[in-house]
């Protein structure tokens, strides 16, 4: 089992499972490329609605291809249709938040159960047909990754590094109308125009990811990557990279295991995946994870008792047990007095409390943006000439 899944994540499990597993990680990257936007200019949901407002479009482009005598499982034409539902569904999100006094979120709910309903009656009506028991067509509701061919899995991989060469391309474009609409507008940037072009790379990538996992979990290929990237980083450039190698390897390692159990479904492994690797955000990433948040939480908390603790003692008050037993480790205090390094200790302490409340009384709305301001030495967050005036006015008080 173990030479078997390094030759299928090395790509050397044949090749039809090479390219399958190529074109899904491409797709991850893109997913991961094309959502950050999305998830920045708040319109992740959007892209829900627009995966299920492809199922009506497949069902009317099988039906199309039947009554002209086409294949009518032809994938082109059935992408097609889904291609051409979906950015109707979103232009008709648009038209009515443009048009009516529906919010957003209203909007995407009406068009993304109308749509789904539609297209669920289209394949109940396919199924009575002579052709519908071939049709397949419920395989892009959950995604068929491994009846995928070679050509469409390299179709797809092309069209993923499209959609994601497209984003960079409009890189600089995106983020300012991601982070400030108004200004770009004001500056005379097609912001409706650019908005389009997002949404029109969010339908190519939710096109290219029916048959790989199907149309209502593609949408998590567009959301989850972009938000555990979201955990690691403070900047957009790093955030865009994060998310598309987080959505590829989601893809990569979804396919794989795939590949490695046949019985499971590859388009909800790759989306547990992409699960897997967000819950790891959440918990362990340095930027904004929960346990890293938590330490430096219990490091702020441990600072303002020492200080509090140095301080009592310094003008010969009892502090805790357990903090005195913390200062003598560091060396602060012995016999529950303070040693020379602990009046160093406890005299800057002092000091820093001081300018800090003279800060806060002369300065009580420019609080600064570090969340240990008020414990952190007043010389390192403060211009050194603002804590010497800081410093002149404590001593006249």
């Amino acid at each position: 089992m173990l030479e078997e899944a390094a030759r299928v994540l090395t790509l050397k499990a044949g090749f039809n499972t090479a390219v399958v597993v190529a074109g899904t990680a491409a797709l991850g990257m893109a997913g991961g490329t094309v959502g950050t936007f999305l998830l920045l200019r708040r319109r992740a949901l959007v892209s829900d609605a627009l995966s299920h407002a492809t199922l009506p479009g497949i069902a009317a482009a099988f039906l199309l291809g039947v009554w002209l005598g086409l294949p009518g499982r032809s994938l082109p034409l059935l992408l097609a249709g889904a291609a051409a539902s979906g950015v109707l569904g979103v232009l008709t999100i648009q038209a009515l938040v443009r048009f009516t006094r529906l919010t957003e979120d209203s909007a995407i709910g009406a068009v993304l159960a109308t749509a789904f309903g539609l297209g669920v009656v289209l394949l109940s009506y396919i199924q009575t047909l002579q052709v519908g028991g071939q049709a397949g067509l419920g395989h892009f509701i959950l995604g068929q990754t491994a009846a995928m061919a070679w050509r469409e899995a390299v179709a797809m991989g092309v069209l993923a590094l499209a959609a994601a060469g497209t984003t960079a391309l409009l890189f600089k474009e995106l983020r300012l109308v991601a982070f400030d609409p108004g200004f770009a507008h004001g500056q005379g940037w097609p912001v409706q125009r650019l908005d389009i072009a997002l949404m029109a790379l969010a339908a190519l990538v939710t096109v290219i990811g029916l048959q790989t996992v199907g149309l209502i979990l593609v949408v998590a290929l567009l959301i989850i990557p972009p938000a555990a990237a979201r955990f690691w980083t403070e900047r957009l450039a790093a955030m865009t990279v994060i998310a598309a190698v987080l959505g590829a390897l989601s893809g990569w390692l979804g396919a794989a295991l795939s590949a490695l159990f046949p019985k499971l479904p590859a388009g909800a492994v790759i989306v547990l995946v992409a699960g897997g690797f967000f819950l790891l955000s959440f918990l362990f990433a340095p930027a904004r994870g929960l346990l890293a948040a938590a330490l430096r939480a219990g490091r702020l908390r441990l600072a303002l008792a020492e200080q509090q603790a140095l301080r009592r003692l310094l003008a010969d008050a009892d502090a805790s047990p357990a903090m005195r037993r913390w200062l003598a480790l560091k060396g602060f205090c012995r016999n529950g007095a303070l040693t020379g390094r602990g009046h160093a200790a406890a005299r800057a302490a002092e000091r820093n409390r001081r300018l800090w409340e003279r800060f806060l009384i002369d300065h009580p709305a420019l609080a600064p943006a570090t969340p240990d301001w008020g414990i952190a030495p007043i010389d390192r967050v403060l211009p050194a000439d603002l804590v010497r005036v800081l410093e002149e006015r404590a001593r006249c008080t």
